[in-house]
């Protein structure tokens, strides 16, 4: 059963703060990224481009560490654990819409506009386990 986020997390997430995604490298080493994040219910989604070593590492391994800190008070924090799917960003209507949730409107031009051949797909994280001070 996926844990439902509380209202703090919940908050934490939709506001414009990064977020750090671990995922497993081939060797079992750990691997993380700085990323946007935006919410679908209580599933956390990622907007990256096909072929980064997130996804590859993800499409190898589903389990995801996700950690989101409030900007002003950093020790308000949640870390999410569980797994990840990957699908296509279907006319990278996820990428423009995290663009312009961290950077306002129009910002997701940059993405909607990008050539063809630079896929790109969603992240869809779903929680097993939340942790931190945000998620008491």
């Amino acid at each position: 059963m996926t844990p439902v986020l509380n209202d703090t997390v919940r908050k934490l997430l939709d506001a414009p703060h990064p977020a750090v995604l671990a995922t497993l490298n081939p060797d079992g080493s750990p691997q993380s990224s700085v990323v946007w994040v935006t919410r679908d219910g209580d599933e956390i989604l990622i907007s990256t481009e096909q072929g980064r070593r997130k996804e590859r590492n993800i499409a190898r391994d589903a389990r995801i560490g996700l950690t989101v800190f409030d900007l002003a008070n950093p020790f308000l924090y949640a870390e999410i654990r569980g797994t990840a799917t990957i699908t296509e960003d279907a006319g990278r209507a996820v990428a423009v819409r995290i663009a312009e949730e961290y950077e306002g409107p129009g910002a997701g031009e940059e993405y909607a506009n990008a050539p063809a051949e630079q896929v790109r797909v969603v992240l869809r994280l779903t929680p097993a386990k939340v942790l931190g001070n945000a998620a008491r």
